[in-house]
């Protein structure tokens, strides 16, 4: 069968019809799939082995104009109907090339990364020059991380120092995607004749100019992640994108659109993983058994399959927030994080429930899982660790919790619209002052569903939660906080996507199964810390539940996911 019934939740490459899209995003998204199955698995997996760059992909995103239709923004477009950025059918396009290898997504993202800066930018003709470069089939690179720093942008040791009307760059960047082809690479630095704040800059080079100069690629793989160094590289005034405070800004703000994508990607490598697993364990014997007939190995099964639709709940609703976000509702800048953070995660999660189950296949060289394994793990590490956006995503937690205001309903954002405020973020600061609408409403409404109402109790008792003097500091203690504040916000978001999309409730209510196991499973991690309050450990051990067990509804979820196997191969 082609799906898992009138809810389908994995994409699945033949049946795929993204009718929510205009028709050549459509032509687009199913030319990019057939691409890939018509190279086959096989392919695939040998170029992967080999550490082929993928030149022939690149000539068939020059070829269709891929990366230019979805990647200029509307008023870079010259007019054409089809260009702009869409961050609905850019997280469709995210998903698929997860499904086929983070290698190839991985041309695509740091492209993304390395536009933000250029059309966030006034330099009119540095815009042009880029969309130009687009249109003749380009990639582009983010030089923002540095080996000794990192991603920390307040330590470059990217430095310009004056030299008549421009200035000569010296430095070297690290983790640079696409740094071997890019046709502008949009570098962070600092003045060498400014101090603080004002010192900062962002200017574009050339990856073919004489003095950049590639270092070597720093993974083993087929993505080219550089290492290269600028050399009295000339920056003319034509070349500088943003100075000063809005130079940090666009930094901050462009990884708010790239690293959007980490959620995407994550989920489309899971969907193959799974095709692959069920298909294994559901046809195989063991003891005189099928494997999927012990009741551990469904319950993998279930779980990772829960897991999975609430990543593409989530992933969806936030696409709304952020599409929907004005200077006035900043909403997404919680929501973002948690797609990067949270959703990647999760990816993980899945794909060991399944490794537990298909063990040594995971290992063989010529499944698709041995590459997702492998994979899934850099998606919550790629710039922007898990800690860094769980100590973000608690900013937002007194006025989430305590102090809802009114705003619009957010519709559904499949409309063919511009997102023209990516590139308008603003500066990057007062993020203790956003506020948010009432989180409890969504949860009110699917009350009659067992495990939500049972996941709502868990999460209301986060308000009598009280964090004491000296906690403020205990990273340790607020990285846990940080995750059972972040399941409130996540089940928010999946069911308020569930009630627009009218979810199957079996799926809806396994999943809460799992987010009430998951918040339990914090509580008790919060108890055990060695800041952790007699007041706290009781709060956490009061918390702990068991979920509403229906052996009816979980067989009725075992039902699709054993509909999956055998749905799905990749042509060989």
């Amino acid at each position: 069968m082609d799906d898992e019934g009138s809810h389908p939740v994995l994409f699945h490459p033949t049946s795929y019809d993204p009718a929510h899209l205009d028709a050549e995003s459509r032509r687009l998204l199913r030319a990019t799939i057939d691409w890939f199955e018509e190279r086959g698995k096989r392919r695939l997996i040998a170029d992967d082995q080999a550490r082929v760059w993928y030149t022939e992909f690149l000539d068939f995103v020059a070829r269709e104009k891929l990366f230019a239709t979805f990647c200029t923004p509307a008023a870079q477009a010259k007019g054409h109907p089809d260009k702009r950025w869409d961050a609905a059918r850019n997280a469709a396009l995210s998903e698929v090339l997860g499904f086929y290898g983070l290698q190839y997504w991985y041309a695509w993202q740091v492209t993304v990364l390395g536009l933000g800066p250029i059309w966030m930018s006034g330099n009119a003709a540095a815009r042009e020059r880029a969309a130009d470069l687009l249109d003749d089939g380009a990639v582009f690179a983010f030089g923002l991380s540095e080996k000794e720093h990192g991603a920390d942008v307040y330590s470059t040791d990217m430095v310009l120092t004056p030299d008549g009307d421009g200035f000569r760059a010296n430095g070297g960047k690290y983790y640079i995607g696409n740094g071997n082809v890019a046709g502008m690479v949009s570098v962070f630095g600092r003045r060498a004749d400014v101090e603080g704040p004002d010192a900062y800059v962002f200017f574009a080079v050339d990856s073919q100019h004489p003095n950049f100069k590639l270092v070597k690629n720093v993974v083993n793989s087929q993505m080219f992640v550089s290492e290269f160094r600028l050399e009295d590289y000339p920056v003319r005034a034509e070349d500088l994108l943003h100075t000063g405070p809005e130079a940090f800004s666009a930094a901050l703000n462009t990884v708010n659109v790239g690293k959007f994508n980490l959620c995407t990607a994550s989920i489309g490598i899971n969907e193959h993983a799974f095709y692959e697993a069920i298909t294994h364990a559901h046809n195989r014997v063991l003891y005189g058994k099928r494997v999927t007939d012990f009741p551990h190995v469904r319950q993998n099964f279930v779980d990772a399959y829960a897991r999975l639709a609430a990543m593409k709940l989530f992933a969806d609703r936030a696409v709304d927030y952020f599409r929907s976000a004005s200077p006035d509702d900043r909403r997404y800048l919680l929501f973002n994080p948690i797609t990067k953070m949270k959703v990647t995660s999760e990816g993980e999660r899945v794909i060991d429930l399944l490794w537990d189950v298909i063990a040594a296949k995971g290992f063989e060289k010529d499944t698709y899982f041995s590459m997702a394994a492998r994979d899934i793990r850099a998606l919550p590490k790629l710039e922007g660790t898990v800690h860094v956006n769980l100590a973000l995503v608690l900013k937002f937690l007194p006025n989430y919790l305590f102090h809802p205001a009114e705003y619009a309903e957010v519709p559904t954002r499949h409309d063919p619209a511009d997102d023209e405020f990516f590139w308008r973020q603003g500066p990057a600061r007062g993020l203790g002052a956003i506020r948010f609408h009432d989180w409890e409403t969504a949860y009110a409404k699917f009350a009659d569903v067992p495990n939500a109402a049972l996941f709502h109790e868990q999460a209301r008792a986060l308000r009598e939660l009280r964090v004491e003097e000296g906690q403020q500091e205990d990273l340790d203690f607020l990285l846990t906080l940080g995750q059972l504040f972040t399941l409130v916000v996540y089940g928010q978001l999946v069911l308020e996507q569930a009630e627009l999309t009218e979810f199957d409730r079996d799926v809806l209510d396994q999943v809460f199964d799992v987010l009430v196991r998951d918040f339990s499973e914090y509580a008790v991690a919060l108890h055990g810390k060695s800041s952790s309050t007699e007041a706290q450990q009781r709060w956490a051990l009061a918390r702990v539940r068991k979920p509403v067990v229906d052996g009816e509804r979980s067989a009725r979820v075992w039902e699709r996911v054993a509909a999956l196997s055998g749905a799905y191969e990749m042509n060989p």
